[in-house]
């Protein structure tokens, strides 16, 4: 039997139950999470989420890209024009975390050859090393309170999760978008 037999028969037990009813579309927590796709860092699980409760976005090393800013624009739109008119909309956190496979874009032997069999731009790959986890969600939560296509009715702030220890600490205090 493969995973994803595994996987659907789980999906058949969650239908079955139906562990889907009561999620909607609006994140019933208020929150916004952008993080890593390292398994180790799914927010159900260190953050205690359950279905429907967070909008989460991940991506390699959990890094702000324009394809991430885009994303967040889109939900921030929707939020703000049919879910919650008028009304404050979620709380972004930004979640990096340590020992993340994506500092081995910092090394120039391994960056060259997955530029050889990905492509790609380098200054783009170096961009999305997180060596330093701290900083690098410094600069994330920096890009996205200067991102005008957002919505300024959201908060953001950011975060190192320890894949060892299990706790998520606040490096960013919560912040308002700025006035445009």
């Amino acid at each position: 039997m493969s995973q994803t037999d595994v996987v659907r028969e789980n999906n058949d037990e969650f239908a079955a139950r139906r562990g889907y009813e009561g999620a909607a579309i609006y994140p019933w927590q208020n929150i916004c999470v952008i993080t890593c796709l390292d398994p180790r860092t799914d927010p159900a699980g260190f953050m205690g989420l359950g279905l429907g409760a967070a909008a989460t976005l991940r991506n390699a090393g959990g890094r702000v890209t324009s394809a991430m800013l885009a994303d967040l624009a889109l939900i921030s739109f929707l939020s703000e024009r049919q879910l919650k008119p008028g009304e404050p909309i979620f709380e972004v956190m930004v979640v990096h975390h340590n020992q993340c496979g994506t500092h081995f874009l910092a090394d120039d032997a391994f960056r060259h050859e997955l530029m050889q069999r990905a492509g790609g731009d380098e200054e783009d790959w170096i961009a999305e090393a997180v060596v330093h986890p701290e900083e690098t969600v410094e600069k994330d939560v920096a890009a996205i309170l200067a991102d005008t296509g957002l919505s300024r009715r959201m908060t953001v702030s950011g975060h190192v999760y320890d894949v060892t220890t299990g706790i998520l600490r606040m490096v960013v205090p919560t912040a308002p978008m700025p006035s445009l």
